[in-house]
C-alpha cells in the first residue's frame, strides 16, 4: 500500500509514501505540449501510468474562486484525473486548498511560499515545484489519516498536531454531496 497526492494542474504534482512515510515516487507531471486535449489526455494517462494497485489516492480539490485562461484546463485536467481513477477502481479522496495549506502552515489562508518552510521543518522534504510540495502534503495526509483511523500513530511514533487531527477529521467526516433533485420534463 502506497498514500499518494496528486496536485492537479498543467503541471501537475504527483507524490508517494510507503507504508513507513518516506518517500518513494515525487515528480512533475506535464504531458505532451501540444493541443489542449492532447496535454489533458496524455497528462492523465502519465498519472495513471504511476498508480499501484491499492494505493490511497488523495486529490487536491477545485479552487472554485480561481480567475485566468487556463482556468477551463484546470477543471478539465481535474475531472480528467477523476474519471480515470473511478474507471480503475481506484478511490480517492478529495482535499481542499484550504485544508491542505492548514495542514502544512495550521492556517487554511497561506500562500504557496508560506509552506515551504514547515514542510522541510515537519518532514525534512524539499522541492523546487510548488505542484510537488502540494502533492506531498496530500500523500502526508493519506498516510496521517491511514494512521490515526487504523490507530497506528502510537506503533511508528507519531504524534499528530492536533489541528492536523481536526483536518483529518474533517476530510474523514465531510457530507457527502446533495443529490440534485430531478427535474420535472
Amino acid at each position: 500500500m502506497r498514500f499518494v497526492g496528486i496536485d492537479p494542474s498543467t503541471k501537475t504534482g504527483f507524490v508517494a509514501l510507503d507504508q513507513l512515510g518516506k518517500v518513494s515516487k515525487a515528480k512533475e507531471l506535464t504531458g505532451i505540449n501540444k493541443s489542449d486535449s492532447i496535454r489533458i489526455i496524455t497528462l492523465v494517462d502519465e498519472i495513471m501510468d504511476h498508480i499501484q494497485p491499492g494505493d490511497r489516492v488523495f486529490i487536491e480539490g477545485f479552487a472554485h474562486a480561481a480567475k485566468g485562461n487556463y482556468v477551463s484546463q484546470m477543471f478539465g485536467i481535474g475531472w480528467g484525473i477523476r474519471t480515470a481513477l473511478t474507471r480503475r477502481k481506484v478511490p480517492y479522496t478529495e482535499v481542499t486548498p484550504s485544508q491542505l495549506k492548514k495542514f502544512a502552515t495550521g492556517k487554511g489562508n497561506a500562500k504557496k511560499e508560506d509552506l515551504i518552510l514547515p514542510i522541510y521543518q515537519d518532514w525534512g522534504f524539499e522541492n523546487s515545484s510548488d505542484n510537488v510540495r502540494d502533492a506531498f502534503i496530500l500523500a502526508h495526509i493519506a498516510y496521517e489519516t491511514h494512521l490515526l483511523k487504523n490507530g497506528f500513530c502510537s506503533a511508528v511514533g507519531i504524534d499528530i498536531y492536533p489541528y492536523r487531527k481536526k483536518i483529518i477529521n474533517e476530510i474523514l467526516n465531510s457530507p457527502e454531496k446533495k443529490k440534485r433533485r430531478k427535474v420535472a420534463r
